[in-house]
């Protein structure tokens, strides 16, 4: 693949990329709570996102990745991430009320996409190891696919969010009051289970 096409090359990143921004997580959570209210809502975790992940890209290729597969370091994401996504799980159920409303404040979408990414450590693990790969293929393209990588790999998490989003939100005729709650409550338990196990796991690393 190295020595092949750069197109190629980056129709490789598209696939790899999109097998992993299909696995439901924290970030996908926020996208299905917040895309009920706004259609745009994929499009503002995706950028909080991409704002997390864009300086790690470039942090990788300069040569991070060995800081990142630290496992003192994954434990400590781990725990304290979770403790800030439990946090906001409670605060989710806690406030879905003013979320069905659709009273919530604007920007909290963009929020939950920075927060969701950097208290996540499988997608701080994902790119210490797949995406550390990714990179340094893309290198042997020298500098100027950086840019290109960057953009295709950050272009795959706007579509799909986007696309969360906007099924959410089309589909909102037939949430009535009732349903809507239940989809908050579950969006809620969903980012608790993923902040119980970051934290689980952590502990589990450190006691290793």
């Amino acid at each position: 693949m190295l020595d092949g096409s750069p197109l190629i090359f980056l129709a490789s990143v598209a696939i790899i990329s999109i097998s992993g921004v299909l696995m439901p997580g924290p970030v996908f959570a926020a996208t299905v709570a917040e895309g009920y209210r706004d259609p745009r809502a994929g499009i503002a975790v995706a950028e909080g996102h991409a704002l997390v992940e864009i300086p790690l890209i470039i942090l990788i290729f300069v040569g991070f990745d060995t800081v990142l597969s630290n496992a003192g370091i994954i434990a400590a994401v781990g725990i304290l991430g979770g403790a800030v996504l439990l946090s906001m799980a409670i605060d989710m159920l806690r406030s879905r009320q003013v979320i069905v409303s659709g009273e919530a404040p604007s920007g909290k979408p963009f929020r939950q996409g920075i927060i969701t990414t950097i208290t996540n450590p499988y997608w701080m693990l994902w790119w210490a190891t797949i995406g550390a790969a990714l990179v340094a293929s893309a290198a042997q393209f020298r500098s100027l696919m950086l840019p290109a990588f960057i953009s295709v790999h950050i272009m795959c998490d706007v579509g799909w969010l986007y696309l969360i989003g906007r099924i959410m939100h089309g589909s909102r005729k037939v949430w009535n009051v009732r349903w809507h709650h239940l989809l908050i409550v579950a969006s809620g338990v969903i980012t608790g289970f993923f902040a119980l196990y970051f934290i689980l796991s952590g502990i589990a690393v450190l006691a290793a």
